[in-house]
């Protein structure tokens, strides 16, 4: 007697029974999958985003969109910091490496981040053809930005102000593209590089002739103070040369800062400490005496996830509810098929048939059907996500992908297998306690 295709042929004969009680199931382990695969697929994506970067400093605000939008590029700048402020506190030992980012531009939903090499460097980014810009106008692409625009290397494009598509089109200056990066599942993946200078040449509306008007008045009504301006220019002017070609700036930021710099402007520096010390030191100095804020990624990702967390518990407490209910489902079904099934079941220890066998046939019919359950809500989990992933990548958000396939998931596999047993447990014994000249009397 082949007990497995017997109990396919029980579970067969119930069509609509079958198809709820493993829709119930799969519901269940589908739902679980989906919160195990985008919590941890998340976490994975944040703190590779974020490792070696100790603080964030920009404009006073929330901390936490700071970070999420000088890491992870997912939210608005706090607003923009003066260079010349920022390029002060630079030299500081706390500071082991302080890479600016301008941002405020956009291509198609993408990101355009003004920047210098060390923030290539330190994501350990690649290229796959072209190479860095040398020149202002010029932008390296991420993998997705090219693939997805289907740019390629020469090609130009208009930013557009704002960070979403939609924005002003700065139709007077061009961007040409003259690399394209390697992708490396990080951040990079998803934004527009290019230099510093190039954000701050993007946004020049200046015209010259009324500028050159502005400084000649200027001259003529402070005529009588010459002395006193020229005594202040030439502070100002030592103090910026102070910075300028400054070794430890240019070592720590890549950035080459001069005083014809000093009235510019960016959004906020990726700061690495110099020592674990810093980290009590550092951002208490720059919250409480200067006009700009420091966050710490680790603290607000975990405060983050602590938000995120109640959602999640509550997903999975979903989850777990639905699996409980299919269980009691394939009880229910299981328990009276033995009913209906007596006289077979009888019929069968008459043909030599052991009470030993009936159990294991009606236990084997439970797991089945768990296992059936199982298969369609990994399979159920997975697309779901990567349907989730890809409405995040449209949206140039987190990359969530569904072709992951977790540790988590094996546990899941088993619990499916064990809640089929005890489903299937008491109608089992039902079974091995058949009294064979009884049913066959009724009948």
């Amino acid at each position: 007697m082949n007990l497995l295709k017997l109990s396919l042929s029980y579970i067969r004969q119930r069509k609509l029974n079958t198809l709820l009680n493993v829709l119930l199931l799969a519901l269940g382990i589908a739902t679980i999958v989906v919160v195990l695969l985008f919590s941890k697929q998340m976490e994975d994506n944040l703190t590779r985003n974020s490792r070696g970067l100790d603080a964030v400093v920009g404009a006073k605000g929330s901390p936490l969109q700071l970070i999420l939008s000088g890491i992870y590029h997912m939210d608005a700048p706090t607003g923009n910091i003066p260079l010349k402020e920022a390029m002060k506190m630079v030299p500081n030992r706390a500071i082991k490496k302080a890479i600016p980012l301008a941002l405020g531009d956009s291509y198609s939903g993408y990101r355009i981040v003004g920047t210098t090499p060390l923030y290539l460097e330190h994501y350990e980014a690649e290229l796959a053809a072209g190479e860095l810009w040398d020149h202002t106008l010029e932008i390296v692409l991420g993998a997705q930005v090219a693939r997805e625009a289907g740019l390629a290397i020469g090609d130009e494009i208009t930013s557009s102000h704002g960070l979403t598509a939609g924005g002003h089109a700065h139709d007077d200056h061009q961007l040409i593209v003259k690399g394209i990066l390697k992708q490396n599942d990080t951040v990079l993946d998803r934004l527009i590089l290019c230099s510093v200078e190039t954000m701050w040449a993007i946004h020049e509306e200046v015209d010259e002739a009324e500028d050159h008007e502005e400084e000649h008045e200027e001259k003529h009504a402070h005529d009588h103070d010459t002395e006193k301006e020229h005594d202040h220019d030439e502070d100002h002017q030592e103090e910026q040369a102070s910075h300028k070609g400054h070794p430890l700036i240019m070592k720590k930021t890549g950035f080459a800062y001069t005083p014809a710099d000093s009235a510019e402007a960016i959004t906020s520096l990726l700061i690495q400490y110099s020592s674990p010390m810093a980290a009590a030191t550092f951002p208490r100095f720059i919250n409480a005496r200067t006009n700009m804020q420091a966050a710490s990624p680790a603290f607000e990702t975990a405060r983050l996830f602590n938000l995120l967390g109640v959602g999640y518990d509550a997903v999975q407490a979903l989850g777990i509810l639905l699996i409980i209910t299919a269980a009691l489902s394939v009880f229910i079904a299981l328990y009276t098929a033995m009913k209906a099934r007596r006289y077979d079941l009888a019929i069968m220890r008459t043909l030599g048939a052991s009470p030993g066998k009936l159990l294991w046939h009606v236990i084997l019919e439970g797991v089945l059907l768990a296992f059936l359950g199982t298969a369609a809500g990994l399979a159920l989990g997975h697309l779901a996500s990567d349907l989730l992933g890809q409405w995040l990548r449209d949206a140039q958000q987190l990359s969530i992908s569904g072709g992951v396939f977790l540790n988590e998931e094996f546990w899941l596999i088993g619990l499916a297998i064990v809640v089929g047993i005890i489903s299937a447990v008491i109608p089992a014994i039902q079974a091995y306690r058949t009294d064979i000249s009884g049913t066959l009397a009724e009948k």
